[in-house]
């Protein structure tokens, strides 16, 4: 029955109310039993009936909560590095996809990968999450693009959802059309919505049917016969939209429903009304914004239309290969004008809406798991505008400390 006193400030980033308000609570306390918040408010105001139990000190620190990172692929082998030097030196995303490179690169050698070394790899990338204040990871599939393989992904998945931090499935079958298809796409196409999701749905490998709508990868004609196999499976829809051209991905995503269009450097001004009318949550990666050298996502347009805008990391080997949320967060501030309370919101309480979660995690609220991150700084603005190796101190999944950098010799 334990609980956290002396916080300088506690942002419980609660539901309600606008994307920039995330209701701070100066000189804070918070209780827990289990896995479950019982109690978070003034520490002046703390019950008695909990003044006996053991209260840790947070130091004067920022706390928030625990962050969730709502779009990587977790599971890959090999970097592309290469692939960063020629962009450099001229290259587009589109050239080097039809060179070989680009995803298909990565699927290779994932294929070629033993489940140990993915594990391996997984295990140590989410270890270095934790030490952010990262407690929930969206993990997509999708470097795999066989029946055999995204299962085999997937499964990798719910093995490390028995660690620490809450993993959460994603099947991105429909990544790009494999080399061995390509002259065939129909039949890739048949194979995904004819095998792979009832496959994946029947030993309830995924929460979430993923496509990326790009053209490259696939058309919205195609992931529009993908999403209704998904939905007939109980897999609700996510895209990857609006990337690197404006091909109607966000007008997709409101049409069937999505939980979020992620990208969306190119929307369009229809495809931001239709996303704001169907309640769809935008979802900002602006760490490929940055490797791409692309335009940001227009996040103050999203949101002056109603739009939700979460931020996360788009974690992969290569347009994104880093997990530092906090950076990204940080990104989202300069690349696309938002203000560290909606980005800070944006990676909690609002990614966790593009998960489905948000009557679980991303606040802190009696009922809701003990998730936080206790940060050495005295505000968000200050975490946010500090950009640093690591601000965070502490991080706490389900009630229990997965993360102490005093302990770790961090601090």
């Amino acid at each position: 029955m334990p609980g956290l006193r002396n916080i300088g400030v506690l942002a419980r980033c609660l539901p309600s109310g606008s994307q920039s308000e995330i209701h701070s609570i100066p000189g804070a306390a918070l209780v827990w039993e289990g896995e479950r918040l019982r109690w978070v408010g003034p520490e002046s105001e703390l019950p008695a009936e909990y003044r006996d139990w053991p209260i840790e000190d947070a130091g004067g620190r920022l706390v928030v909560p625990g962050l969730v990172d709502c779009h990587t692929h977790l599971a890959f082998a090999g970097w592309r590095a290469d692939e960063f030097a020629q962009r450099l030196a001229g290259k587009s995303y589109l050239e080097i996809a039809a060179a070989g490179g680009g995803i298909a690169a990565t699927v290779a050698k994932t294929r070629a990968a033993s489940d140990v070394e993915l594990l391996s790899r997984c295990r140590e990338h989410l270890v270095g999450m934790a030490a952010l204040g990262i407690t929930t990871v969206e993990a997509k599939s999708g470097y795999g693009l066989s029946t055999e393989q995204e299962l085999r992904l997937l499964g990798l998945y719910r093995e490390l959802g028995t660690g620490p931090q809450r993993i959460v499935a994603t099947l991105l079958a429909a990544h790009v059309v494999p080399p061995e298809y390509r002259a065939r796409r129909d039949a890739y196409v048949e194979l995904i919505i004819g095998e792979i999701i009832p496959a994946v749905a029947g030993r309830g490998l995924a929460r979430f049917c993923d496509v990326f709508v790009e053209e490259s990868a696939f058309t919205v004609t195609e992931a529009r016969e993908i999403f209704a196999a998904g939905r007939r499976h109980g897999l609700r829809a996510k895209l990857h939209a609006d990337q690197l051209s404006s091909c109607g991905g966000a007008e997709l995503a409101a049409e069937v429903g999505a939980v979020s269009a992620d990208h969306l450097e190119r929307v369009s001004e229809e495809g931001i009304r239709r996303l704001a009318d169907g309640g769809v949550v935008a979802v900002s990666l602006p760490l490929a914004t940055l490797y791409l050298g692309t335009s940001a996502l227009p996040a103050r347009r999203l949101l002056e239309a109603g739009v939700l805008v979460a931020v996360a990391t788009d974690f992969n080997p290569g347009t994104a290969p880093s997990y530092h949320l906090p950076m990204a967060m940080t990104l989202a501030c300069t690349l696309q004008r938002m203000t560290p309370a909606e980005v800070l919101k944006g990676a909690t309480i609002v990614a966790a809406r593009a998960l489905g979660l948000e009557a679980d995690i991303g606040s802190l609220e009696p009922g809701k798991s003990a998730d936080y991150a206790v940060i050495e700084a005295d505000s968000v603005e200050q975490w946010l505008y500090h950009l640093r190796a690591n601000a965070c101190v502490r991080t706490v999944v389900r009630g229990v400390e997965i993360w102490n950098g005093e302990r770790n010799g961090e601090r």
